[in-house]
């Protein structure tokens, strides 16, 4: 049915992206597209060596379902023969805007959605010249990426440049559980509204040992809906991002799930361009913290959607 083709992109950033685990100057993506009744689709993914992946091995695992599309292959049974992670979410993706352009369906979500705008690791005055910059430009929610040194200085001086913006953490697993309560109690004395993923995957059970002074957020501990049980006791959100659920298809469901068991959701995206936005873009009505700033870290972005105010604009 479909004709299909994948490639890689590099986009440099505006500045370097620097969380716990290093820094990032360029967002290195791979593209799907999938055409049939003179109507292309389009899917991107950001590959992560986090999770096992490289540009290789993703355009690797699309070549070899290619093939299968061609032959009337069902996005029910994409789900099957693919895992969740990067590679699927592009194919899925790519079907999904297919779909849509060929029905003339309608996206069913806001013309603009919230975002947060994520403020890197820096000195604490440099991170409170950012979140200034950020607040008077009309940004409300700041998300600030932290490792393990000097957290309460950093949070202290972004608190002080911006005391009117809701502050959320992210500290991407660099935390250790030695202190960890009396820290969440701090935070939350600074106003934190949330911490992202302060427990490396995996070595987060500590998590069900103290009860949260603020809600504490499952980003890498949370792929599909699988991982739903075994969250359900250490934390308060979950972090919803296509790279990890294997794309548009997963990520609505793991919605459903997760706020039907009791978890808030948090929408998030890799460094990426628009095209891996407008691909999240249905599940920004459910989220309570919605993270789609990464386009905005680009030197140039593709067919770009607009961000002002703190807000990402459809058109």
């Amino acid at each position: 049915m479909f004709e299909g083709r994948c490639f890689a992109e590099s986009w440099p950033l505006r500045t370097a992206f620097v969380i716990s685990r290093g820094a990032r100057t360029e967002a290195r993506v791979v593209v799907v597209e999938v055409s049939a009744d003179g109507v292309t689709g389009v899917g991107e993914c950001t590959p992560y060596p986090r999770y096992g992946e490289s540009i290789e091995s993703v355009l690797a695992e699309i070549s070899s379902v290619l093939p299968a599309l061609g032959q009337g292959m069902s996005r029910e049974k994409l789900q099957e023969v693919m895992p969740a992670g990067a590679a699927r979410n592009a194919v899925d993706c790519a079907l999904e805007d297919w779909a849509r352009k060929k029905n003339g369906r309608e996206m069913g979500a806001p013309e603009s959605l919230p975002t947060v705008q994520t403020l890197v690791i820096d000195e604490p005055e440099a991170m409170g010249q950012a979140a200034r910059a950020a607040a008077d430009s009309g940004v409300s929610v700041l998300k600030l990426k932290l490792d393990r040194e000097r957290i309460l200085e950093r949070v202290s001086a972004v608190r002080a440049a911006a005391p009117e913006c809701q502050l959320v953490i992210d500290a991407n697993e660099s935390w250790v559980a030695s202190g960890l309560p009396a820290l969440c109690e701090s935070l939350a004395g600074q106003g934190v509204a949330m911490l992202e993923q302060p427990l490396p995957a995996g070595e987060d059970a500590f998590l069900d040992k103290f009860s949260h002074p603020l809600p504490i957020c499952a980003d890498e501990s949370c792929h599909t809906r699988a991982d739903l049980p075994r969250l359900k006791p250490l934390y308060d959100m979950v972090n919803i991002k296509l790279d990890k659920t294997g794309g548009i298809s997963e990520a609505l469901a793991l919605a459903d799930a997760a706020r039907a068991q009791g978890f808030e959701v948090m929408l998030g995206c890799m460094l990426c361009t628009s095209r891996a936005i407008r691909a999240a873009w249905p599940l920004g009505k459910c989220a309570r913290f919605v993270d789609l700033d990464g386009p905005t870290w680009l030197a140039k972005d593709i067919a770009p959607l607009r961000f002002s105010e703190g807000r990402v604009y459809w058109t």
